[in-house]
């Protein structure tokens, strides 16, 4: 009975790492975009996350099963505490440790990479056909399918834009300050209080240059329209993390019924999305490519799209793929990505599942000498 709760509480650790990598990847585009803050965004990507994770209760089943391990190790395994404690372990601090350094790496890919590494330390076979065909092709098609259709769709919406009247334009923001001025007799309080102030924009200063949209549709202003297709668009892509990423942690659970399982994982994602996502939010928002609100909606709705998919056929995408997928096909579109970060995220994305593996085969050999 002890190894189970340790079971337990390693799938909880695994569900908190998970939000605080995870959390902000479906509204980084809001921030990037100056949409909304860091707060709001928070807020919205938590309670729809939330939402994808109760979801979960009825749709993700599939996932369930796919990620005990069934099919891909021996039965045997599936249901040992000692393997599925040093899956999650395995996976969370390969999750955590990307966090901290605000990279953004699957969680999907880590607890493959633990499933493997596990499983071989246990003596079991991995079934290769099972592996490649049912994990890593997924995971290795979907963000190349995310750059394209964010490319595509792109070029769809900006005819229709055109179409419609609706036109980009840039808003230049400066700042003011206080200009001290001396106030003649002559002068009413009202004339002397608005010369006390004067525009700014000096050498060194940063100035924000934001582009917006200019225009209506259907008699509703352009970039009001927008702003809330996109705030929709990001907490579809909140709601189908939940709904994909609640099960597969919740597969490692194996006490309780499908329900407490998912709603215990549900909710460890949200307190590490509230506590710890500032990280991995920053990067996906401002250091792989600028984009403008009419590109990040673009992005999110393809994730979107695919990740809900992929959830109610058991395909085990990753979000964190498709999400960067995304951002990745906004800086094809505007030429302006920056490879180095980019390179930087792939090259952790090639390590996570190697690294899951070597801490998870450790700690079962542990947990099995304890036993």
């Amino acid at each position: 009975m002890l190894f189970v709760w340790i079971a337990l509480l390693a799938a909880l650790f695994l569900a908190y790492a998970n939000g605080a990598n995870d959390n902000l990847k479906g509204v980084a585009t809001l921030l990037g975009s100056q949409t909304t803050n860091y707060r709001g965004a928070l807020r919205w990507a938590t309670w729809t996350t939330l939402l994808g994770s109760i979801t979960a209760v009825f749709l993700a089943t599939h996932l369930l099963k796919t990620f005990s391990g069934k099919g891909l190790v021996s039965d045997s395994l599936v249901t040992d505490p000692s393997y599925l404690t040093a899956v999650a372990l395995g996976a969370a601090v390969t999750v955590f440790v990307a966090t901290r350094w605000g990279m953004p790496v699957s969680t999907t890919h880590a607890l493959v990479g633990a499933l493997v590494g596990a499983g071989l330390a246990a003596g079991g076979g991995i079934h290769g056909g099972v592996l490649a065909t049912k994990f890593l092709g997924p995971l290795l098609v979907s963000p190349l399918l995310a750059i394209l259709l964010t490319v595509v769709l792109h070029r769809l919406f900006r005819h229709t834009r055109l179409k419609l009247g609706v036109v980009e334009e840039t808003c230049f923001c400066v700042g003011s300050e206080p200009e001290p001025i001396a106030i003649a007799a002559s002068l009413s309080s009202e004339t002397a209080l608005a010369r006390a102030e004067k525009l700014t924009a000096t050498l060194g200063t940063e100035v924000t240059c934001q582009r917006r949209y200019g225009g209506a549709v259907a008699g509703i202003k352009a970039s009001t329209l927008l702003a809330g297709l996109h705030y929709l668009s990001a907490g579809t892509v909140s709601f189908a993390r939940g709904l994909n990423d609640t099960p597969k942690i919740a597969a490692l659970l194996v006490a309780g019924s499908g329900l407490s399982q998912l709603t215990g994982v549900g909710l460890a994602i949200a307190l590490g999305g509230l506590i710890a996502a500032r990280r991995v939010a920053h990067t996906m928002s401002h250091e792989i490519t600028p984009m403008n609100a009419g590109q990040g909606f673009t992005a999110n709705l393809v994730t979107g799209l695919i990740v809900i998919l992929a959830s109610r056929v058991g395909v085990p995408v990753s979000t964190t793929h498709v999400s960067c997928g995304g951002i990745f096909g906004v800086g094809a579109i505007t030429s302006q990505a920056r490879g180095a970060m980019i390179g930087r995220i792939v090259l952790c994305w090639v390590l996570t599942l190697p690294l899951a593996a070597l801490v998870a085969a450790p700690v079962y050999w542990l947990l099995v000498y304890v036993r």
